[in-house]
């Protein structure tokens, strides 16, 4: 069917796989690398082509669904929530009245003074509680405690 034996077709594909994973870094082939192993070993049986690609189908999905989430967190160990993403859905102190056409408006919120504009234009007085309901830049987004 093919002129060059299957284990050599296969062996070809993990080599690309494994040279596109060592080019991005990013760990986007490396699952398919080991598809192709396990489809190369197939062939060396003289399992027929059908089995050699449900092998690279299965292995590689399951390699894939078993260790990407572990894979990223090892590769991502760096990464830290920022603090917007630790205010969204908190309460806030109003410092400053909120008043999105004078472009005025500061909230304390998770130890932290944010600007803030009002998600509905609507001008939020000095004192009150308002939710960040989201972050656009360095602002936050907010919204009166009672329209919750």
């Amino acid at each position: 069917m093919f002129p060059l034996p299957m284990q050599t077709v296969w062996l070809a594909i993990a080599i690309l796989f494994g040279i596109v994973e060592a080019a991005t870094l990013g760990l986007t082939s490396i699952w398919f690398a080991l598809g192709a192993l396990g489809a190369m070993a197939v062939a060396a049986l003289h399992g027929p082509i059908w089995l050699q690609i449900l092998v690279f189908v299965l292995i590689s999905v399951v390699t894939l669904v078993l260790t990407r989430d572990i894979a990223k967190q090892y590769f991502n160990r760096s990464r830290q929530p920022t603090n917007a993403d630790r205010i969204i859905g908190a309460e806030a102190l109003v410092l400053e009245d909120v008043d999105n056409m004078r472009a005025t408006g500061t909230v304390r919120a998770g130890g932290a003074v944010w600007t803030a504009r009002s998600r509905d234009g609507v001008r939020i007085p000095r004192d009150s509680t308002v939710r960040v309901v989201d972050i656009d830049g360095v602002k936050a987004i907010v919204v009166p405690k009672e329209t919750i």
